[in-house]
């Protein structure tokens, strides 16, 4: 096997690295806002702790029967970056080869979308086949014949370069009929051609939003390694016990280290650290680029030390010249292909092309040789995705090249847009353009960032966190940078004139709570606003951050599934609190027992004046126990959608601060606005979930203006969405609530 940047002539024996990956069953789609690898870094907790609901299954069980139905036919297995999808295949073959699994397929064709990359002429599937098998040219006919005993991997969606076109409507139906590449593999995967073959297709996440999902039958997911797992992951690379156990307890001390140990490549990252590089800056890093940049230092030494001792004096400044300029090199190549989407590099490009001769290449770029008829194609990609991106931040910090407007938040995320695919290159920016990471580059590297740039970087973030504070807009990946510099003295220069801290939307990750408290921690006083609204936040998570809870004023917790330990947590705050004065809890699961919490802690301090109640359990009984807290203190208690009857109490209907039903008053022309300014920051997921709760105004409002209006602008959103919409199934949602907008 090839075991990611493993050398030219150096064999690998399963028996020695393989570790069991985790694979659960079920479509768990994520927010491509986010980078994936960080967004996926907590869900993997919680997909790991629900064995009951989201079922583990072994490589042998992908075709099996789920739930006692027909079996799968076609398979989708999806998987952050490194996280072990083409292990998963080698894996596969290597057991069907031994007569050790899948032995209910008679044969077993294998392609990668690297190699289908290359053809660029009509083709068809007998020919795909044979170009790299062509000692099964006498044989395909009878395999083919008997397609129900046939499994078909294509390992690598989303390197196809017409990753986004498979959903074809110009089909072949036989494996001798000519077409366009990517129709031969559409019609593939929408079970046209070959319609009784299994079929097993790889990607990340980023790509499955283009694969016809309605002819999928089980979709997989690749969790990666759990804490015992990647013990044995330590133990298999040191290959001495004692030493693994040392070298796990230094990562396990290291919470960050700890978190992305669950990808298979990051922890091999991680585990070539810990062997080149022993008390290399002194400190445990405390960042994910001081981690990169003792990666980057650490392949460097390696590269050199056997070659160090043959160096005169006045020849080190030369050699130290020639490892800054191909590092140079490589930053450069990884950045133009970054900001492309591009992940793999080929000999034919001219990028590649001017790193040829370059000793370092081979160290941070794996190659892949691609055979055609009478030619070969190099196909090179670095050891990981996350490598790329900071090897593209390193040749943006070192050069001339302008600091790109990455910090810049989309307003709309439409297909076009990011899609959080910068977020990283963005914090490795910042962390590369930091006081102690400029220095270590420079004596290590010989790498040299101006201080004019460092200067303005670092002036511009604080300048774009005021303002983010100032107006409540999204901030995290702007701390998630301020964290990366490790610089007090840059939080205590952000003074906004209220300090507003909106989160919301995005699934928290513990890495993000901890930068959350990072800032808040260094900023004292009274935090005006902090929206966590649909973060997914536990009741652990609440206690972690209780301290902060304390100093709000506003505070915003709808959209998470609130449990009653939560709510305890939340009527501590407000015991407690002497500034919290609104507090939202909009479709957060509460129900009258949970507001009966909430009432009896409202009335120890009787400092809380509006309470958002939308869309809960709330029944009759639940809303008497806040009558005696209106007007005082209570001024607004907003209790829409939620389970009452036709009969209210008669103590509610004579108090004109509990809402339950909508009026026409400047107080809904208010809470338009703040839904027009959700659904537009909106992934078009997040946006459904959004017009599914909002859409339910009552037939007698539909005449108000802010009513009116509120229809108008999100038919307008919502059209401009379908527009762009790349999925059917989301793009049909769209269009039917569209439809009951325009009504």
């Amino acid at each position: 096997m090839l075991f990611y940047n493993t050398r030219h002539g150096e064999k690998i024996l399963f028996s020695e690295h393989y570790v069991n990956l985790l694979l659960v069953d079920g479509h768990q789609g994520l927010e491509l806002k986010r980078h994936e690898v960080l967004t996926f870094g907590q869900k993997r907790l919680s997909l790991q702790q629900k064995s009951s609901v989201n079922r583990k299954i072994e490589p042998a069980e992908l075709f099996s029967s789920p739930n006692g139905k027909c079996p799968a036919k076609k398979v989708l297995v999806t998987g952050v970056a490194g996280i072990g999808k083409t292990i998963l295949v080698q894996k596969m073959l290597f057991d069907f080869g031994r007569n050790m699994g899948h032995l209910a397929f008679d044969f077993i064709i294998h392609m990668t979308f690297r190699d289908l990359n290359l053809v660029d002429k009509p083709t068809n599937f007998r020919q795909l086949v044979l170009r790299k098998n062509g000692h099964l040219a006498k044989d395909l006919d009878n395999i083919l014949a008997n397609e129900d005993k046939l499994l078909i991997i294509l390992d690598g969606f989303d390197e196809f370069r017409h990753y986004r076109s498979c959903d074809v409507d110009v089909f072949v139906t036989e494996p001798d009929e000519d077409a366009e590449v990517v129709e031969v593999v559409g019609s593939l995967m929408q079970g046209e051609l070959l319609p009784n073959a299994s079929v097993m297709l790889t990607s990340r996440p980023a790509a499955i939003n283009n694969i016809p999902v309605g002819c999928i039958d089980r979709f997989v997911l690749i969790t990666g390694f759990s804490l015992a797992e990647v013990q044995d992951f330590f133990s298999r690379y040191f290959q001495d016990r004692a030493l693994a156990d040392r070298m796990f307890a230094l990562v396990s001390a290291n919470e960050l280290m700890l978190t992305l140990c669950y990808i298979p490549a990051f922890c091999y990252i991680v585990c070539c650290i810990l062997k080149q590089s022993k008390d290399l800056c002194g400190e445990s890093p405390k960042t994910m680029t001081d981690i990169y940049v003792q990666y980057l230092v650490a392949l460097l030494r390696s590269h050199t030390q056997t070659r160090a001792e043959t160096f005169l004096p006045e020849q080190t400044a030369g050699t130290t010249q020639q490892l800054s300029d191909t590092v140079l090199k490589l930053g450069q190549l990884a950045f133009q292909k970054l900001m492309e989407h591009q992940t793999l590099f080929y000999s034919s490009d001219r990028d590649v092309a001017a790193l040829e001769g370059c000793g370092l290449v081979s160290t941070f770029l794996d190659k892949t040789v691609s055979q055609e008829p009478g030619c070969t194609e190099d196909v090179y990609s670095f050891a990981h995705l996350t490598v790329q991106e900071f090897f593209a931040a390193v040749y943006c910090a070192a050069t001339d090249h302008p600091l790109p407007d990455a910090l810049q938040h989309a307003t709309i995320p439409t297909e076009g847009t990011n899609n959080g695919h910068l977020e990283l290159f963005n914090r490795f920016l910042s962390g590369i353009l930091s006081e102690r990471n400029v220095n270590l580059l420079s004596r290590q590297v010989g790498l040299s960032c101006h201080k004019e740039k460092v200067d303005t970087y670092r002036q511009r973030l604080v300048r774009e966190l005021t303002v983010l504070c100032d107006n409540g807009a999204h901030i995290l990946n702007h701390l998630h940078c301020l964290f990366e510099q490790q610089d007090p003295s840059l939080a205590l220069a952000v003074q906004p004139a209220t300090l507003r801290l909106n989160v919301s939307d995005e699934t928290l990750s513990q890495m993000d709570y901890n930068v959350i408290k990072y800032f808040l921690n260094l900023k004292k006083g009274k935090i005006s606003e902090l929206d966590l609204t649909g973060v997914g936040v536990s009741c652990e998570a609440l206690r972690d951050i209780q301290s902060l809870l304390l100093r709000c004023g506003h505070l915003w917790l709808g959209e998470n599934s609130l449990d009653m330990d939560a709510v305890q947590v939340i009527a501590s705050v407000l015991r407690e609190s002497d500034h919290i004065t609104e507090l939202g809890l909009g479709w957060a699961n509460i129900g009258d027992d949970e507001l009966l919490v909430i009432s009896n802690a409202i009335r120890a301090k009787k400092k809380l004046e509006e309470l958002w109640l939308e869309g809960n359990r709330v029944t009759n009984r639940g809303l008497v126990s806040l009558a005696d807290l209106t007007p005082n203190p209570l001024r607004k208690v907003v209790a829409i959608w939620n389970d009452f009857t036709d009969t209210e109490p008669e103590t509610l209907s004579t108090q004109d601060s509990i809402t339950v039903n909508f009026t026409d008053d400047i107080m809904w022309e208010e809470w338009r606005k703040w839904v027009i300014k959700r659904c537009e920051i909106s992934s078009n997921e997040k946006l459904l979930m959004v017009l599914h709760k909002v859409c339910n105004v009552p037939v007698h409002c539909l005449e108000t203006q802010w009513a009116r209006t509120l229809y108008k602008q999100l038919s307008q959103l919502v059209q401009h969405r379908i527009e762009f919409c790349t999925d059917d199934d989301i793009c049909k949602k769209l269009k039917k609530f569209n439809s009951v907008l325009n009504l």
